[in-house]
């Protein structure tokens, strides 16, 4: 399953975010903010789940905060940890 798919598919289910498979869903939205709705908490625990399910650490602030742009940024920053 491509990486971007899987992504969502556990964000929506871990996050109870179902907007995140909804059609016309724009992959390239905030996920932080009016968008998802997302706050500082949850940033954490997207931490954990992508270490989870994906074996990526995300190191430091400045990182997550290229990482956790968009589901398109995200799903970028853990193929390049993937597939270096």
């Amino acid at each position: 399953m491509e990486t971007q798919a899987r992504l969502k598919q556990i964000l929506a289910a871990e996050l109870k975010l179902p907007a995140l498979e909804a059609p016309g869903y724009d992959d390239d939205a905030p996920l932080f903010g009016e968008s998802l709705g997302l706050d500082s908490l949850d940033a954490v625990e997207l931490v954990i789940l992508i270490k989870k399910y994906f074996g990526v650490e995300i190191p430091d602030m400045e990182e997550s905060k290229t990482a956790f742009a968009s589901v398109n940024a995200l799903a970028a920053y853990i193929d390049r940890r993937l597939n270096p």
